[in-house]
């Protein structure tokens, strides 16, 4: 089973709130996943991440692969910490 960590989203039109989760590959975007590791407002003045950096390399250990936009989020997320 491929598993990734991404984005799904959530919110109103026009005003996007994501989930970070642990999710099967061939699942939908909004669909069902495995475990939610963190949550990403681009909408707030400045963007709201926040990680739950210990599961998140749980699941990377385990073999979980971040999408582009999950990456770049964790990388200055661990720079900023």
């Amino acid at each position: 089973m491929a598993v990734k960590i991404r984005l799904a989203r959530h919110g109103a039109k026009k005003r996007p709130y994501y989930r970070i989760v642990v999710a099967d590959a061939r699942c939908p975007r909004d669909g069902k996943f495995i475990e939610e590791v963190g949550r990403y407002n681009p909408c707030a003045n400045p963007a709201m991440v926040k990680f739950d950096l210990e599961k998140v390399d749980q699941w990377i250990k385990n073999g979980a692969q971040p999408t582009d936009t999950v990456a770049r989020l964790l990388k200055n997320a661990r720079e900023n910490a």
